[in-house]
């Protein structure tokens, strides 16, 4: 057998009759384990010397730590340039379940049983395991989604519960999405700087303590009853999403913490074992890689394994689905520094059979030095495609300004293609294509509307001079910064809308949609909003409060999650390869204008703006399907001939991204015959089924 871990239980394990706590640190020369009293939490009322072992786990034993007691810990050691002992500070254990928080701003913990302990019920409700290639994510705040929809409860709305309501679920489920990803939602702080200037952290990326869930998103009730309601609630909202068939993934920010650079706040790792939990150079000071003031060493394996059992936690206990990894490059670099897809901790994930079976998504990037990692990490990953995102808005709204200013786009359809077919030249065969995640917007940056209307970014609010926030948006305001209200480029502004949004759903790969984006949801410019917590980053549910055309834009959203789900074709498993049937692969085939087969000089040109996409699916578990799409990227009409291709005996229109409405884009008949002659006006995307006999 082997040998036990000797990180093993860290933290509290607690019952009625008391509980013992376990928490390593290599350097400390002392840790003392401190119960308060639960009517005051300022005051220390038992202190226990913990024993060191030869691991540096320090180990006690109080028969005052059972589920419900608040406790903390202080830790003394050595002086130097790399350690921060203070024996003055109470500390969160790095493994607490539950917080509160004393009068002096300082934090406890809170002992938690288990949640079976809790008598919790999962009603037998499991995981709805989501094939990946069914997979659409929907990217949302538990705060903002819910906060204005006054078909919810007006005190739950806001909170774990507020999502959790049928009014939500009805939502999300009508929409056709199967998978929630939420915003940070372990407990965080907001960065003292926002703390000075008064603004909240509303995303969340600042993370206090990564096994407790962030309290402000439960009730009002379930706050004032204590940490072991709010995490109920988090489990309640978990089990409602899944009864709903709906996927729960959470984002989560293990790449640094809220004790911010050297001069930043206390509260865990820094006094528990500075020199270990984050990265220092020769001299002492922070490497930041992260851009947030300190960077966890995962160079060490405490730190992988407190990001291990975090996850464990969350996905055994709590039973989430999924993670989507934030700066995921720093997760992966080892003692020197340098990014590896075989670290412990990215293996880690893999080979546990709990996180293993989870959905695992990363952002491949962070500001170190070579950072960006964009289809580097290993297979079972899934990675935020930027290449996707930049080439996509280049395409339809970059090229479109290139064409009105200087009469060419500037570049041709070949690599638009690449990208619509899953990032074959990102991703490799091994990986496929959904490996990609593929996406348009995401909470940081500009929403799908505000890339049609803004030109710039418009991030005053936010108290920075306007610096912050990327330049770097490929968008384009059509020639109108802001509201418009000549029709004609409110119309354009809605075509690029419906074209943008038609590619993400119809491309190879895995989408993630922005909520809000389903219904033209605009932040006014702004690109960079994680420090509003108001009606600029909630999502409106009052019509009057919503763009006029949101009805229309939202029933082509719906559309085009029925159709993705309808069409295997468009949901490929794996890269094909020529001249060969690989199962799950789509066989893909590229015609021109004249429905002729793509040529070199058609993919090189670059005046090409038009193209036929021919993908027939090659099942495994569902029947036979084939569809065709056709893109012409240009603003003049254009005449098109449907290719002729063997098997298929017609088209059948399916959606027309120039049609404001997918009700009205099969009109002027139906099936259509291979050779037919068809008219398109453009920019636009025709989706049609290819009918006739298959495998």
């Amino acid at each position: 057998m082997p040998a036990p871990d000797p990180l093993d239980e860290l933290g509290v394990r607690a019952d009625a009759d008391g509980g013992r706590i376990r928490v390593w640190s290599e350097h400390a020369t002392s840790v003392d384990l401190v119960v308060f009293d639960p009517d005051d939490l300022d005051w220390a009322a038992e202190r226990v010397p913990l024993a060191r072992d030869a691991d540096g786990v320090w180990t006690g034993d109080s028969p005052s730590l059972v589920p419900g007691a608040h406790y903390g810990l202080r830790v003394d050691g050595p002086a130097g340039f790399d350690h921060a002992f203070n024996p003055v500070h109470t500390l969160l254990d790095p493994y607490a379940r539950g917080l509160a928080r004393a009068d002096d701003g300082s934090w406890r913990g809170v002992v938690l049983g288990g949640l079976a302990d809790a008598a919790f019920d999962w009603g037998g409700v499991g995981k709805p395991a989501v094939p990946l290639d069914r997979t659409v994510v929907y990217e949302t705040h538990v705060r903002g989604f819910s906060k204005l929809n006054h078909a919810i409860p007006e005190p739950l709305r806001g909170t774990y519960a507020g999502l959790a309501h049928d009014a939500s679920l009805e939502y999300l489920t009508g929409l056709g999405v199967t998978t929630v990803e939420l915003l940070p939602v372990q407990a965080f702080v907001p960065e003292q700087r926002l703390v000075r200037q008064g603004k909240p952290n509303y995303w969340g990326y600042n993370t206090l303590a990564f096994f407790a869930a962030h309290a402000p998103y439960a009730s009002a009730a379930a706050q004032a009853a204590g940490a072991h309601a709010v995490r109920r609630e988090f489990a309640g909202m978990v089990r409602r999403l899944h009864e709903a068939g709906l996927e729960v993934v959470l984002d989560v920010v293990y790449n640094h913490t809220a004790e911010e650079g050297r001069e930043g706040p206390t509260y865990s790792f820094r006094g528990i074992d500075n020199a270990n939990y984050y990265r220092h150079d020769a001299h002492g000071r922070y490497v930041d890689t992260t851009g947030c003031g300190n960077t966890v060493d995962f160079g060490h394996d405490a730190a992988v394994r407190l990001v291990l059992d975090s996850m464990r936690y969350f996905s055994g206990e709590l039973q989430v689905d999924g993670f989507r990894l934030d700066l995921a490059a720093t997760l992966g670099r080892d003692a020197n520094g340098e990014f590896t897809p075989d670290h412990p901790l990215l293996r880690g994930m893999l080979d546990d059979p709990v996180i293993g079976a989870s959905k695992l998504i990363a952002e491949p990037w962070d500001v170190g030095p070579g950072g960006w990692r964009t289809g580097g990490f290993p297979t079972g990953f899934s990675e935020w495609n930027d290449r996707y995102r930049d080439r996509m808005r280049d395409f339809w709204l970059g090229d479109l300004r290139r064409e009105r200013e200087s009469g060419s786009a500037g570049s041709g359809i070949g690599r638009f293609a690449t990208r619509l077919a899953g990032s074959s030249n990102t991703f490799s065969p091994e990986r496929g294509p959904l490996a990609s995640l593929n996406f348009v917007t995401a909470h940081d940056g500009f929403t799908l509307a505000d890339l049609t209307a803004f030109d710039v970014k418009h991030n005053l609010g936010n108290g920075e001079q306007n610096r912050d926030g990327t330049d770097h948006n490929n968008s384009y305001n059509h020639g109108v910064e802001g509201e418009a209200a000549d029709p004609v480029v409110r119309a354009a502004r809605r075509r690029s809308i419906r074209n943008l949004l038609g590619t993400l759903l119809l491309s190879a790969g895995v989408p993630m949609l922005t909520a809000g984006d389903e219904f033209g949801r605009s932040q006014r410019g702004n690109n960079n909003a994680y420090c509003h917590d108001s009606p600029l980053t909630w999502l409106a549910w009052d019509p009057a409060e919503r763009p006029r055309y949101a009805p229309a834009l939202l029933a082509t959203a719906r559309h085009l999650l029925r159709l993705r789900a309808e069409n295997p074709a468009l949901r490929p498993i794996r890269f094909g390869r020529d001249g060969e049937t690989t199962p799950s692969a789509s066989e893909m085939y590229w015609f021109n204008a004249d429905g002729e087969t793509m040529g070199i000089d058609d993919w090189n040109s670059p005046v090409e703006r038009t193209l036929q996409f021919v993908a027939a699916s090659t099942p495994e578990t569902e029947a036979f399907n084939r569809i065709l799409l056709v893109v012409h990227a240009r603003e003049t009409e254009a005449d098109v001939v449907l290719p002729a291709v063997d098997g298929v005996t017609g088209y059948l229109p399916l959606w027309d991204s120039a049609e404001e409405t997918p009700e009205t884009d099969s009109s002027g008949g139906g099936e259509l015959a291979p050779g037919a002659r068809l008219r398109i006006t453009g920019p636009s995307m025709r989706l049609f089924r290819a009918e006739g006999g298959g495998r």
